[in-house]
């Protein structure tokens, strides 16, 4: 396809990145002014460590900076901006040396001592955490620290402007605040010249101009500037702020900010700026259907997903339908793995209008790679499940009966989900099965079926092979169910020589099993019945 091509289909496409990045297109007709670049901004609070929802974050939003990109040529910037300064209000429960961050409660991250011993601070092992996490994924970012930038004083002028509108902003505010938080709040949090506390006190502006403010700290008032570090602002004072410091123009949140978003807004206007553009993101929720909490534990980390599925993968789960809340949990990974491979197989042959919608375009950017997948995930799963205890060579044994030249230099993506597939089915399928007894009509089904496979020459190609014994499997339960029984008939066939409720087409799993060894299958649930 030509870029103009590109751009015309893309102006149309329904696929959320393109009508993300169509806001912008609106929002500047005539480009930026000064043909500044087009910012696109992410957050992360270094409290904690980097997690899938900060991967999930930083990629949906390179996902709509690629979009814009297709459809203009004004040029573009990601910034990750690490609120690192703020104070810290709970010791994280997934870090070592608790008892000292307890002692530093209340101080900028900055300032607290690393617990894991490496870095100068607690948030700057977290930040050197997230640039190496970003890096790993190839994201095309740029770092922005939040104590650089007060300490610096590249924030001072927009902190002089807060000050200037201190009343305007505590009007929008207050309303929102219970009567209790009201009497105490301000939007401007010093730093405590005694403890290194940032403190939450209420302030009055002594010189808007000159950053001087006036606070009550341990029980003597204190005047102080808070421009070049001596101060914070409250969090949804300091997105404002930093939307229109940096010249944000995109940034996309979760719903639970949702009125966050809508007070920051204000704000911005306020001191002189826009709200940038942005997608309010739904949620992700256990496999109870709760919220995910990282001090609950009920959640999925981002390492655990790439033990058992693929990066694109995940990718492709965290693409689809953002604004729709979605389980985030163990069984979710084979679906998306099987589903991304799906996909991936039906773009190539696509028009243009239905590539730019598929998941995968956005996954590569365009660049969508050309190895297929001979066999779904699923079917490896079935086939670890068998085979028990299995090394990766003994899993291509049974692919050389199935897909020609079967080896990993051939299928390098093949060869890394047989990893995956090792590990789910030793994690998450060996502990649940259970072959059970046939029973009824299904011991006949059963003893018909080994007799029809007795008879299988295996002549024909693989697929050849796997449509005909299909077919035999499908003629012999409308023998012995009926149409109307098939799925009773499938699900048998699953349980008692599977031992799951669900599976695979089975011709698909004979061929790669092989007859032989189905056989035995066969065999040992006729014994039981």
């Amino acid at each position: 396809m030509t870029d103009t091509e590109l751009r015309t289909a893309a102006l149309e496409s329904k696929a959320w990145p393109f009508e993300e990045a169509r806001k912008l297109l609106k929002r500047y007709p005539d480009g930026k002014p000064g043909g500044a670049p087009i910012l696109f901004e992410t957050g992360y609070g270094p409290s904690g460590l980097p997690h899938i929802g900060t991967f999930n974050e930083v990629l949906r939003t390179t996902m709509v900076r690629r979009a814009f990109e297709a459809l203009s040529d004004q040029p573009t910037r990601l910034v990750a901006f690490s609120d690192d300064m703020d104070g810290l209000r709970k010791v994280p429960d997934n870090v070592p040396n608790q008892a000292m961050l307890a002692e530093h409660l209340g101080k900028p991250l900055t300032n607290i001592p690393d617990p894991f011993g490496k870095y100068e601070s607690f948030a700057h092992h977290n930040n050197a955490m997230l640039r190496d996490f970003l890096d790993a994924y190839g994201f095309d970012y740029e770092f922005v620290s939040s104590t650089e930038r007060y300490t610096s004083g590249a924030f001072d002028d927009a902190l002089k402007n807060v000050l200037a509108n201190y009343q305007a902003i505590m009007d929008i505010m207050l309303p929102t605040l219970r009567a209790e938080r009201a009497a105490t709040y301000s939007p401007v949090l010093p730093v405590s010249p005694k403890s290194g506390v940032v403190l939450q006190v209420p302030v009055e502006v002594v010189d808007a101009a000159a950053g001087l403010v006036r606070f009550e700290d341990e029980g003597e008032m204190v005047e102080q500037s808070i421009l070049s570090g001596g101060a914070k602002l409250q969090w949804k004072v300091d997105w404002a702020m930093r939307w229109v410091a940096l010249g944000v123009d995109y940034e996309m949140y979760g719903k639970d900010l949702t009125d966050s978003g809508v007070q920051s807004g204000r704000i911005a206007k306020v001191l002189g700026g826009r709200k940038p553009e942005g997608l309010i993101y739904e949620m992700f929720l256990d496999d109870k259907g709760e919220k995910i909490s990282k001090s609950k534990g009920n959640g999925l980390s981002l390492e655990q997903w790439l033990t058992y599925g693929s990066q694109e993968s995940l990718a492709f789960y965290i693409y689809r339908e953002p604004r729709k809340a979605k389980q985030l949990h163990m069984g979710v990974i084979p679906r998306a793995v099987d589903d991304y491979w799906q996909f991936r197989a039906a773009w190539p042959d696509q028009e243009l209008d239905k590539k730019l919608g598929n998941p995968v375009h956005h996954i590569h950017n365009g660049d969508v790679p050309s190895e297929t997948l001979p066999v779904t995930f699923g079917l490896l799963l079935n086939l670890v499940g068998v085979m028990g205890e299995a090394t990766k060579d003994q899993v291509w044994g049974y692919l050389a009966n199935y897909v020609p030249d079967a080896d990993a230099d051939t299928y390098p993506a093949l060869d890394a989900l047989i990893d995956h597939a090792l590990a789910y089915g030793r994690d998450f399928v060996a502990p649940t099965l259970h072959r059970r007894a046939p029973e009824g009509e299904e011991v006949a089904a059963l003893k018909e079926l080994d007799a029809v496979l007795a008879k299988d020459d295996g002549t024909g190609g693989e697929a050849d092979q796997a449509v005909a014994l299909q077919n035999h499997v499908y003629e012999i339960g409308k023998a012995h169910f009926g149409k109307e029984r098939l799925r009773d008939w499938f699900k048998a066939l699953y349980e008692t020589l599977l031992g799951s409720s669900q599976g695979p087409r089975m011709g698909s799993f004979i061929a790669l099993y092989g007859v032989e060894n189905t056989r035995k299958l066969i065999a040992e649930a006729l014994a039981r019945a």
